[in-house]
């Protein structure tokens, strides 16, 4: 059983060496960086079918036992987000076959998408927080790289906003698991779960909460944290966009969820109420900058900060109702905003621009990328019968039940100008003329380009029409992680 615990680790980096053992053999690199995905997807498959059949599953690296040696930790949660870890990796994988440039993939493009791949496989697996410290490290740097590779103004400008505000949460993060261990003496997080709840002193429990909220916020791209991601998402190609915009802020959301769950819990009263209330304003900061773009992946990415709120809201009502609306919730945007930034891509291929002033005429020039387009912008804004509707229900039902009827009515607020927003790109980019008589297509849309987007929207489809079971899987991995 703890082969699938390490393999999701192991194939990544097997994979990152393997392609830089073959350096300057391109075809060898995108063969393997798309295998190394369809391993990593179905080691994920595997954990996650143990963890159903089994329960919990831990791993005590070199047999060094609990809580002194590096634990890695599975449950239900954890090994869905594995599970979605390989399948956006595969879909940016197959697209980068059509759309990442030749020089970028001959300086290491490949080798470092699964170094990303295996950090944020780490960050799921840990059961130590320190070790999540490192996986988030790997992650740093890794997708620090990616974003600048190719020495574009643009990029080298997004670059230095990313990482610099990021090193910032990775010292606050240090800092607190500094502390975190000088008042308990462990860093194994369930030995940190019984040790916290019997300590004599609540101030500072709820200091630490407060030191992981902000560090893990930046991470997470909560408010007012958030204004590196917008200035730095829309800069590197659109591939690796997708692969950010899917899994790196829902780390931090994995670690927010993880921690106020099972460690920080003894003040709730106050830790989660105040994550509520800045759900509540992530949500609203997060769509209003939506609304004021033009440009096409700038607004998907404010929209990338308003549906955090959505997931935050579910851990501050603390209910497994709410806790499984936010599972759901992550399931579905990490699928629609990743397919959202592919198809974004695709109408950079066919006009050569994200500004909305210059599109127009897709959808009679090119109706199945219009099409591919409608399905995911309509579930991220909730309606029937996708995925982010029953997310999005879920979320609500759990709010009336436990009376917190301002944060219900600003999620369905946000909704609305969420699709208000889908909308603009809509008209602009789709169903506008072009200024030029609509003129007949002139350029093809690539196979590889093609086949990710495609998956990805009946996925969207198949999780609305799967919404009950789905439901009943995240009701579950939510009372694991309440302990119930």
């Amino acid at each position: 059983m703890g082969l699938w615990l390490i393999l999701p680790i192991l194939i990544p980096f097997l994979s990152a060496v393997a392609t830089l053992l073959a350096w300057g053999q391109r075809p060898f690199q995108r063969a393997t960086g798309v295998l190394g995905t369809v391993g990593l997807l179905g080691a994920g498959v595997m954990l996650l079918d143990s963890v159903w059949r089994d329960g919990i599953q831990t791993l005590q690296v070199g047999n060094w036992p609990a809580p002194f040696g590096i634990t890695l930790y599975a449950d239900l949660f954890s090994a869905a987000m594995v599970i979605l870890a390989g399948l956006i990796g595969l879909a940016v994988a197959v697209y980068s076959l059509g759309s990442m440039d030749a020089d970028r993939e001959r300086f290491g493009y490949y080798a470092i998408f699964h170094i990303l791949l295996m950090g944020v496989c780490g960050a799921f697996l840990t059961g130590d927080i320190f070790n999540l410290y490192v996986w988030f490290e790997v992650m740093l740097i890794a997708s620090f790289v990616l974003m600048v590779l190719g020495g574009e103004r643009a990029q080298l400008e997004g670059g230095i906003k990313y990482v610099t505000l990021n090193l910032m949460a990775s010292a606050l993060f240090l800092a607190a698991v500094g502390i975190l261990y000088g008042v308990t003496g462990t860093l194994n997080m369930a030995d940190l779960a019984h040790r916290l709840g019997r300590m004599s002193a609540p101030g500072l429990t709820t200091a630490l909460a407060l030191m992981f909220l902000v560090a893990f916020g930046i991470k997470a791209a909560v408010f007012p944290l958030f204004f590196w991601l917008p200035a730095s998402y829309h800069t590197p190609p659109v591939a690796v966009s997708a692969l950010f915009s899917g899994l790196l802020t829902k780390v931090g959301v994995y670690a927010l969820i993880r921690v106020f769950t099972r460690l920080f819990v003894q003040d709730v009263g106050y830790t989660h109420t105040l994550i509520l209330v800045i759900a509540g304003l992530t949500m609203i900061t997060g769509v209003l900058g939506a609304v004021a773009q033009t440009e096409v992946r700038r607004i998907l990415s404010f929209h990338i900060i308003s549906q955090i709120g959505y997931m935050v809201m579910g851990l501050g009502m603390l209910t497994p109702l709410a806790l499984g609306g936010a599972i759901f919730y992550i399931i579905h945007h990490i699928i629609v905003k990743t397919n959202l930034f592919l198809i974004s891509g695709m109408v950079l291929h066919l006009r050569g621009t994200h500004q909305l002033k210059n599109l127009g005429g897709l959808y009679r020039a090119y109706p199945g990328v219009s099409f591919l387009f409608l399905i995911p912008a309509l579930s991220l804004a909730g309606l029937p019968p996708l995925s982010g509707f029953f997310a999005k229900l879920a979320l609500v039902r759990a709010g009336l039940e436990t009376g917190q009827f301002a944060i219900v009515a600003v999620a369905l607020g946000v909704s609305l100008l969420t699709l208000f927003s889908m909308m603009k790109i809509w008209n602009e980019a789709f169903w506008k003329p072009s200024g030029e008589d609509d003129p007949p297509p002139t350029r093809s849309v690539p196979t590889a380009l093609w086949l990710p987007t495609a998956g990805l929207a009946l996925l969207t489809i198949l999780v609305g029409l799967a919404a009950g079971p789905l439901l009943v899987f995240s009701m579950r991995a939510a009372e694991q992680l309440l302990g119930m």
